[in-house]
């Protein structure tokens, strides 16, 4: 008898692109709180955890997201994640799920963009373009 072990990968479950940090509150409790219509968009638990990618600074962190009123746009940095931004940053914000390496063609992830310098969604998508060599160096 074998016993099968199958492979698993982490992979993007969602992305929040671009999204606009609306504030910071150092004293807050919960590490980054998110409109809870973009966290249903995205298909984002309460208190998952979450990676945030800043854009402005470099910064790359791991916390957990929060509900914030729903339609208000807000993206706030809580506590210690207050530290790792400012408001009006632009961040990505993504979440990873563990899955069977045979389900990785079958997956398709939550991506969602957002109109320019807000936290309105533009479009929804489940792939990103392949990139290709015309893409501009900063």
């Amino acid at each position: 008898m074998f016993l099968v072990t199958l492979m698993k990968i982490s992979i993007l479950k969602s992305k929040l692109h671009r999204a606009t940090i609306t504030n910071t509150h150092l004293d807050y409790e919960g590490s980054c709180a998110i409109d809870s219509e973009l966290l249903n968009a995205a298909d984002i638990s309460e208190y998952e955890m979450i990676h945030i990618y800043n854009l402005v600074n470099g910064e790359r962190f791991t916390t957990y997201a929060i509900k914030a009123e729903s339609g208000s746009g807000i993206i706030t940095l809580n506590g210690a994640a207050a530290f790792k931004g400012n408001k009006n940053d632009k961040v990505i914000i993504c979440t990873y799920a563990d899955i069977n390496k045979k389900d990785v063609k079958k997956h398709t992830p939550k991506l969602i963009y957002f109109k320019n310098d807000s936290n309105i969604i533009d479009t929804i998508k489940s792939s990103i373009p392949v990139q290709r060599n015309n893409v501009v160096s900063i």
